[in-house]
């Protein structure tokens, strides 16, 4: 049947392309989204290559995608326990498309953020090539071999079989986002610009624009680049035009563009500009490409730590693994943005990407929120810390990989350090001093802006080759807190950050008794660990760590008692799937998180804000649910406040104050069930309370869900809390309910989890038992719009539910 209306409509669309192609105004540079309606099959076909091989019968998905977290838990798996035990093995994903005939005269590019491990692509059944990294980004282009108008078939093969490769765990597949680039024959090249800012006042800002043109079409061009900076509101705030000849092959126009009165980028106002990068040949626009910008200085001293814009600061990190809990390694901005939110509430304002280069969505989130980067590149270098690790690829691949992430990141505002490795073995042998130099040279030769680091373990000069390379800008040193104030005399003249610290451990909710004395798990790294809990938990209060590490309170203690330690890392902001020390199987997860694995906070999470906050707070722990007459240990953290007074049943325990180091002040009270409450005062004056108290039998469930506003784009989440409630509200704090959830209209259950390290529960389920009284569902836009209704029932409890609009 002939539509009028469609026929006209499609007319009216191709006269306006016509008219900008004319015109010359046409958008030269197209991106596609090209992470739906992907084939996948677990398993090893090599004839999944070929374009015509039947993949009707593969499972169709939505890019990113990790297999492992899909999979069961089992100590068999050889990615062992410290890849918490999910599978892992050989995957094939294919994708058809078409690209439109207009595209013939084009050049094209597959980009994808990262593919763990080993993927090999091909397209149409022509090879592209291999990349054995799992963390690192690339391309491929298609232009030869792609047909216009037709049908396409992009294939792609993830070997991650060879285990165990990882200290942690890395999922499988193609984990991070894939997209299509066309461009003209003339283009900005890939990651083609390099925006530094050589010169930087309150008065003005010096910025330097380099940007690499690619000619592909076999001849010279004439062309006319013209950088805009342009400011949060959408105004040109400056402006720069060259001249210049794009050849055959590659060209650098360099540009010096002066912005007055900048606004500086800060951990507390992270403004961000535009450049955008404008090239023309006559009238015609080739390309446009966009560049962000946030205009800043800092210095690094070796007496008084770090200076940003000027003012000193003290780096208040964390170290993260990549995963995302119960969504595994498959990223997800706002997975991402949530971990970000909830350690900015904590005073956070670093992040260390351990140990391997991030995903590119976690780089830009933390431009936009106001994040202190430590970029890093490798776990290890020719020395392996597992039998199938990147060891095995680092002499044929780690000057390619180091200068594709340091080519793609260096336009980040928020990365101020790079480093070239974690707690590297070449730092005990003369080799480490040749490959410090090497990676060293690497960055140099891309960027100069930025100090280079390693994080190392041997503080003793004579025995650390890595140090004695003198290549380093800045010594990040691991743990051995009791070394700092010998630092400045051992490394005279030198940079100094606490690139990872702590090791301290916990179970959310759990405590035992008595607090005060301190707990090494395991006690050193000879002795089978044979203590512990029967049930694999750990005390939530500071004193259980590695031995290794130190409690939370020592570690930070000693950062801050140095004024030349420029910040800290601490081990680590999350737990994360994977290293489940002290325990062996069935744990499968990390203790060392301020934040559980489901995004709950510790009780320690709670000492961070109080240090690194100066928003009044109080936090009074444990629960109050106790055995008759049990002698419990109740801590408070607190800050912007004198003293602080606990009431049991209205009647007073006393007065206390912290003092010397002690970060959290303490009782001990003989359990009587009732309202244990405590008061901080200043000057006499109230400043904040909180109460605990003794909560019934399991009566309800409650559900909150962090937004109940989301896109409605098939990626947004809302990630909802499920508390299981007595009669009166009050949190049960040892209920373990089955819950069962159930969903209603455009969404879908994406994951659930409750944060205990030992649960062998799948991830990728509609029930999760609670866990000391809280579990988690992540609801996901199915890309429709419209309500998502989540309903949470337990057996004996009144159930509850939650309305998200996604729009």
């Amino acid at each position: 049947m002939f539509n009028h209306k469609t026929t006209l409509k499609k007319l009216f669309n191709l006269i306006l392309l016509c008219f900008f192609v004319i015109a010359g105004i046409a958008q030269p540079r197209t991106i596609t989204d090209f992470n739906k309606d992907w084939r996948f099959s677990l398993g090893n076909d090599s004839m999944a290559l070929h374009k015509m091989y039947n993949d009707k019968s593969w499972r169709t998905l939505n890019l990113p995608h990790d297999w492992s977290i899909e999979g069961d838990f089992s100590d068999k798996h050889p990615t062992t326990a410290n890849q918490a035990g999910l599978p892992a093995g050989i995957g094939w994903y294919r994708k058809t498309f078409t690209v439109p005939a207009t595209s013939k005269n084009k050049r094209m590019y597959i980009n994808f953020d990262g593919v763990y491990r080993n993927s090999e692509v091909w397209i149409n059944g022509h090879y592209l090539g291999k990349r054995p990294n799992g963390y690192i980004s690339f391309r491929y282009e298609l232009t030869p071999y792609i047909v216009a108008g037709r049908s396409n078939v992009l294939s792609v093969k993830v070997d991650n079989s060879a285990q165990p490769n990882s200290r942690w765990y890395t999922g499988s597949g193609i984990y991070r986002k894939v997209w299509l680039l066309t461009t003209n024959q003339v283009a900005v090249d890939h990651w083609g610009t390099f925006v530094s800012t050589p010169e930087v006042n309150n008065r003005l800002a010096k910025v330097r624009v380099q940007t690499s043109l690619t000619s592909r079409g076999g001849n010279n061009a004439n062309v006319n680049v013209e950088t805009r900076i342009i400011d949060r509101a959408g105004k040109v705030v400056a402006t720069k035009v060259s001249t210049g000849v794009a050849v055959s092959g590659s060209t650098t126009i360099d540009q010096e563009v002066v912005v007055s009165e900048p606004v500086l980028w800060s951990v507390t106002n992270p403004y961000l500009y535009k450049v955008k990068t404008l090239v023309r040949s006559g009238n015609t626009l080739l390309d446009e490409y966009d560049t962000n910008l946030g205009i800043r200085y800092f210095d690094f001293d070796p007496e008084k730590g770090f200076f940003l814009n000027g003012q000193a600061l003290k780096i208040l990190g964390v170290c993260n693994h990549h995963d995302l809990g119960a969504l595994g390694a498959a990223v997800n901005t706002r997975a991402i943005e949530r971990q970000l939110e909830i350690l900015k509430s904590m005073g956070c304002n670093g992040i260390r990407t351990a140990h391997n280069p991030p995903a590119s969505e976690l780089l830009e989130l933390c431009d936009k929120m106001g994040f202190i980067v430590m970029d890093e590149a490798f776990d290890m270098w020719q020395k392996r810390k597992n039998r199938q690790d990147y060891s095995v690829d680092f002499a044929e691949w780690h000057k390619r990989d180091l200068e594709d992430m340091i080519k793609r990141d260096r336009n980040h505002a928020s990365i101020f350090v790079w480093s070239i490795g974690n707690e590297i073995r070449e730092q005990f042998d003369s080799t480490g001093i040749t490959i410090t130099r090497e990676l060293t040279k690497i960055i140099k030769d891309l960027d100069t802006t930025r100090p280079v680091t390693s994080a190392l373990t041997e503080n003793e000069p004579p025995k650390n080759f890595i140090w004695q390379s003198g290549a380093l800008d800045l010594l990040g040193f691991n743990y051995k807190l009791a070394a700092y104030p010998e630092l400045p005399k051992r490394f005279p003249g030198q940079k100094f950050i606490a690139a990872e610290t702590m090791s301290a451990l916990a179970t959310r909710g759990h405590y035992d008794m008595p607090s005060d004395s301190n707990r090494l798990w395991p006690p050193d790294s000879k002795s089978p660990f044979a203590t512990g809990n029967p049930d694999l938990t750990v005390s939530a209060y500071d004193h259980v760590y590695a031995y290794w590490g130190s409690s939370h309170e020592d570690g930070w203690n000693a950062v801050k008692k140095a004024p030349f330690m420029s910040g800290i890392y601490v081990w680590s902001g999350f737990d994360f799937l994977g290293e489940p020390v002290p325990y062996p199987w069935p744990a499968r997860s990390s203790y060392y998180g301020i934040i559980d694995l489901a995004g709950f906070p510790k009780d320690v999470y709670y000492m961070y804000k109080s240090e690194w906050t100066n928003k009044p707070m109080v936090h009074l722990f444990p629960h109050w649910n106790w055995p008759a007459g049990k002698v419990v240990d109740v801590w408070a953290y607190y800050n912007q406040a004198d003293e602080a007074e606990l009431f049991l049943n209205n009647v007073s325990l006393g007065v206390k104050k912290k003092s010397g180091d002690t970060l959290h002040v303490k009782w001990r009270v003989p359990f009587q069930p009732g309202t244990l409450k405590v008061v901080t005062r200043k000057d006499g004056k109230v400043v904040m309370t909180q109460q605990r108290v003794t909560a019934g039998k399991p009566a309800a469930i409650l559900l909150s869900a962090d937004r109940t506003n989301i896109k409605s784009d098939g990626k947004d989440l809302s990630f909802v809390k499920a508390t299981i409630v007595d009669a009166n509200g009050n949190m049960v704090p040892d209920a373990d309910n089955q819950v069962t959830f159930k969903i209603a209209g455009n969404g879908f259950i994406a994951g659930v989890d409750n944060g205990l390290q030992t649960s062998l529960e799948p991830f990728k389920a509609s029930q999760r038992k609670a866990f000391n009284g809280l579990c988690l569902a992540i609801v996901q836009s199915n890309g429709k719009a419209g309500p998502v209704t989540l309903i949470a029932e337990a057996e004996g409890l009144k159930s509850s539910r939650v309305t998200i609009s996604s729009k």
